[in-house]
């Protein structure tokens, strides 16, 4: 299946603007006859991080991860996506101009998926600048630029706004989907006819189109930075009450949602949920998905609060009290985090 025949031959004709064309043939030819980028997609950087093998994420997202991540300002200020830099002991990054930088861990955002770090020397080159994605629609061309030259620019289509639920107590609300896929989608650029940040890339999906298989790219709206940014510059985190973490990991099947894992040492093992558990109710209230899932739990109070559990163990209703916690806390994660 190509990537037209993915999407709908109306989508696949659509006209692409000429900003964006003239930012896919912009490449120039250098005198070593290699090609090189236009300025403006010299904001697009290569990152690259060390996780310890002690990390809780070590196991599921690896000790060496390597993405891309957007300049957004003089000062060397990178954004990219979270889990690049979650418990990282180091970073690096490469510019457009092949030089490579240390970088300082700054910030990340549970939340929203967002992390922030800042290059350590000079960086001469254009920050991208920020835009808006609330008015971004459905159908709307866009450019989706990771770090690798002009084989990291991609057009694409919006093919749907919507409501992003994570297996790992992450919810979004207005989440980005695009297609055709991106393979190089973990912290890349998505920008619009002006060349502005719109969204950062997270995941491949294979649902861009609302209950129909068509593979695509999820992003995280850029506006979900800005309410975030000054605690993550002076924090390195939000100073917002956090929400109850519980440390269960899930999945939907058969309207069902079963507890696929949970956290080591988290608070729902300590509580006794275990894999294959189904959860039926928070508090006293029936659960319709995953989304509605976390909204009961959130809905009780910040970290910390009890979170009352009915779940099917086996052939067995089983009342199960979680005390959540802190999800920041049960991380590993430098003093920069």
């Amino acid at each position: 299946m190509t990537n037209c025949d993915a999407i709908t031959a109306r989508r696949c004709k659509l006209a692409v603007p000429a900003v964006i064309l003239t930012l896919l043939t912009g490449a120039l030819s250098a005198d070593d006859g290699e090609t090189q980028v236009p300025e403006l997609l010299g904001g697009v950087v290569a990152v690259w991080a060390q996780v310890p093998d002690t990390a809780r994420t070590a196991r599921t997202l690896g000790t060496e991860r390597a993405g891309s991540g957007v300049l957004i300002d003089t000062n060397g200020l990178i954004v990219t996506i979270g889990y690049l830099i979650l418990e990282a002991q180091s970073a690096e990054v490469t510019l457009a101009t092949g030089q490579r930088l240390p970088a300082e861990i700054v910030g990340y955002d549970y939340a929203s998926g967002f992390g922030l770090l800042r290059a350590i020397g000079p960086v001469d080159l254009r920050p991208i600048h920020l835009g808006s994605s609330r008015r971004l629609k459905q159908d709307t061309p866009v450019l989706i630029v990771s770090f690798g030259g002009s084989r990291g620019v991609q057009p694409a289509v919006v093919t749907s706004r919507r409501e992003f639920a994570g297996y790992w107590e992450y919810l979004l609300t207005d989440a980005i989907f695009t297609a055709p896929p991106h393979p190089a989608f973990g912290g890349a650029a998505l920008l619009d006819e002006e060349g502005r940040l719109l969204g950062i890339g997270s995941l491949a999906v294979n649902d861009a189109q609302p209950d129909e298989y068509l593979p695509g790219n999820m992003f995280v709206p850029i506006d979900r930075l800005m309410p975030a940014m000054a605690d993550l510059l002076t924090d390195g985190r939000p100073q917002t009450p956090p929400r109850p973490w519980l440390g269960i990991y899930t999945e939907e099947a058969r309207e069902k949602l079963f507890v696929a894992h949970v956290a080591s040492e988290g608070p729902a093992q300590r509580a006794g949920v275990t894999r294959g558990d189904i959860i039926v109710k928070v508090a006293g209230q029936s659960i319709a998905s995953m989304a509605d899932f976390y909204r009961k739990v959130w809905s009780l109070g910040d970290a910390g609060v009890k979170v009352p559990l009915t779940v099917l163990s086996g052939s067995e209703i089983k009342q199960v009290e979680v005390r959540s916690a802190d999800r920041y806390t049960w991380l590993r994660m430098s003093r920069g985090h």
